[in-house]
């Protein structure tokens, strides 16, 4: 992976986004630290199976997450506690 600074990324920008059209993959740095990562986007045709099957969403059912009831998450959107409940 090619690594540049910030000034150089931006001296040259139009030339590194040439090599991360043609799949390359550039670490841009400041100080010597990683700020960011120049990587080719992914186009994805097709549906939830597909996009599934390159890992870029996983399906979690359900009973996996802790998810608040219809009564709680409304609540929560519009500010309405259960009765008894102080706000």
């Amino acid at each position: 992976m090619k690594t540049v600074g910030i000034h150089e990324a931006k001296t040259n920008l139009s030339s590194l986004m040439r090599e991360v059209e043609a799949g390359a993959e550039v670490l841009v740095t400041r100080g010597g630290r990683p700020v960011a990562k120049l990587v080719p986007v992914v186009e994805v045709d097709g549906g939830p199976r597909e996009v599934r099957g390159r890992g870029l969403f996983k399906h979690v059912r359900s009973s996996e997450v802790d998810l608040p009831g219809d009564e709680e998450l409304y609540g929560r959107m519009f500010g309405i506690l259960p009765s008894g409940e102080a706000g």
